[in-house]
């Protein structure tokens, strides 16, 4: 099996969509033997920040000496992302053949596996063909239902911001959503609390407390800045200077969160020494979180996609990009709460290129134009992520920005057009 047929085989027409439930994955890894009941794991599920929190951890973890898997969903830029050992990505000929070792197990199952089941089945057996001290899983969708909930108890259950989003399947309040995430909590483990609002809190200590699962809660107010420009930003921890290259307050308080689980882990008997905390936090990527991909204008890509998202954008968009003439690309799936998303950041708006992302999910361009007109800004549906930068550029002024945004589907294809016209020119 080549690469180009394991993706093949792991997008193919017969694997179902998000079919929340355990009993395909349970199957599939006991066919192919529970690789993952041979690892440990740090376990994250929340409604935003799991990404970036989880690159922090294993950033740091394999800096402290572990080896250290890290799980993500989805992708940004490619497919191999979503597993990595130590900072590498699995190889194309690596993933072919793990993707070769599992595909007779899955074809004998019944009930066939879906497409996330199948893909945390794949990464979870490379993980133990690797010899992970330590898995960092991010949850896909949910909790209790997520494939991933497959793993046995974690060295710690993290939560990270926790609000509405796949109602339809999670619940319809935050309160609900959170009882669901829970469902990741099992006896032996520890768990870590972002600072979500007091009701979502609430769900979580009181599943804690009955399970009697020690909780860590994360405090940003330990991190006291120091001072922040497009580069990064810089804080101080105690007797520790951390430089943190990622952008904006709710990456400070996802930093805190990370510091939160390594307290844990210290407790734990994890030898997390200081020195690499420091030098994994300076060390961390994370593609398509209010990234800087140039100047001139500044052009910024964020891969927000719902309103926690565009809350945090409003507050890093007003820091960053205040007094500039500001050009958004956006695009956008239907079944977002597309109306509100732009409520705030459209106003900072002085003119929309909009796109259809490439998802079958996805709202039209020239839909998302007719309701960005209420703006009263000039808008113009564009037929190519290529066209709406080019486009982009021509009318923003060399001080001004571009602001790319709305969805993770569009963000690897925006990378893409802007760099090869960066390189052109």
């Amino acid at each position: 099996m080549t690469y180009e047929e394991a993706l093949q085989y792991i997008a193919a027409v017969n694997w179902k969509g998000s079919v929340p439930g355990l009993e395909r994955i349970t199957e599939l890894m006991g066919r192919l033997g529970n690789p993952e009941k041979g690892l440990k794991f740090i376990h994250i599920v929340g409604t935003n920040g799991k990404g970036s929190t989880a690159a922090m951890l294993a950033s740091v973890l394999t800096r402290a000496g572990y080896r250290t898997g890290l799980f993500i969903s989805p992708f940004v830029i490619d497919f191999r992302e979503r597993m990595q050992m130590d900072g590498e990505m699995i190889s194309k000929e690596v993933l072919a053949a793990e993707t070769e070792y599992v595909r007779p197990f899955a074809d004998a199952m019944a009930d066939p596996a879906t497409e996330f089941e199948l893909v945390t089945a794949i990464a979870l057996q490379w993980f133990a063909h690797q010899g992970a001290d330590i898995v960092v899983l991010e949850a896909g969708m949910g909790g209790e239902l997520d494939a991933t909930n497959v793993i046995p108890a974690p060295e710690a259950a993290v939560f990270t911001n926790i609000g509405l989003d796949h109602t339809e399947y999670l619940g319809s309040t935050v309160e609900a959503i959170a009882r669901t995430k829970a469902g990741i909590l099992k006896p032996g483990c520890c768990a870590a609390l972002y600072p979500n609002v007091p009701s979502v809190c609430a769900v979580i200590e009181e599943l804690c407390r009955e399970k009697e699962i020690p909780l860590y809660h994360a405090d940003p107010q330990v991190l006291a800045p120091l001072g922040h420009d497009l580069s990064g930003q810089r804080f101080r921890w105690g007797e520790l200077t951390l430089d943190l290259p990622l952008l904006g307050e709710h990456q400070r308080k996802n930093l805190s969160l990370v510091l939160t689980v390594l307290e844990l882990l210290r407790d734990r008997n994890w030898n997390v020494p200081d020195a690499a905390i420091q030098a994994g936090i300076g060390a961390v990527r994370w593609p398509g979180r209010f990234e800087v991909l140039g100047k001139d204008p500044l052009f910024v890509l964020d891969g927000g996609h719902n309103p926690q998202c565009m809350d945090a954008l409003w507050e890093a968009a007003n820091t960053y990009l205040a007094g500039r003439e500001l050009s958004v690309i956006t695009g956008v799936l239907a079944d977002k709460d597309y109306a509100s998303m732009y409520d705030r950041t459209g106003r900072l708006a002085s003119r929309f290129f909009t796109l259809t992302p490439s998802n079958p999910r996805a709202l039209s361009g020239e839909a998302l134009a007719k309701l960005l007109e209420r703006y009263g800004k000039p808008v113009r549906a564009c037929e190519s992520p290529a066209q709406a930068v080019r486009l982009a550029l021509e009318a923003t002024p060399r001080d001004g920005a571009i602001l790319a945004y709305g969805s993770l589907y569009l963000a690897s294809e925006l990378r893409e057009a802007y760099l090869r016209l960066s390189i052109a020119q």
